[in-house]
């Protein structure tokens, strides 16, 4: 967590930035939270979390296996069977991941809420002749 005296470290923040960039991203969120359950195949991932196209889901797991945070285990079998697993890494991204997201289930309201006010304003600036007040936090 940082704190007040964490001291900023300017070549940090691209590694930083990177790995944020993978591990913020929807799919991926969705892709880890669904392996923390165990190993899947592509296409029941596809079914449990819905809406993602193949290509998003492809590339979303050809990343995190680049990242070491998935693995991909092929079956000799016809058709081939491959199943994809969370790596001990991986793994650890669970907790952090599954507490955004309740994060973001208690405060969907109160979101929800300060959009349609900050919304109402900027529609209020837009119109010429109007000043508009953005309530304070």
């Amino acid at each position: 967590m940082l704190s007040r005296g964490y001291t900023h470290v300017p070549e940090e923040c691209g590694a930083i930035s990177e790995i944020l960039s993978r591990i913020g991203d929807k799919w991926t969120v969705l892709v880890v939270s669904m392996l923390g359950n165990g190993p899947m195949r592509f296409n029941e991932l596809r079914r449990e979390i819905g809406g993602v196209s193949q290509r998003m889901l492809t590339l979303t797991l050809r990343g995190l296996e680049r990242d070491g945070l998935v693995t991909r285990t092929v079956y000799p079998t016809v058709p081939p069977r491959v199943d994809y697993e969370l790596t001990e890494l991986g793994k650890t991204l669970l907790e952090p991941i599954v507490g955004v997201a309740a994060w973001a289930r208690a405060n969907r309201a109160k979101i929800a809420a300060a959009r349609v006010v900050y919304d109402k304003a900027a529609n209020r600036e837009a119109k010429p002749g109007v000043v508009a007040r953005t309530p304070a936090a």
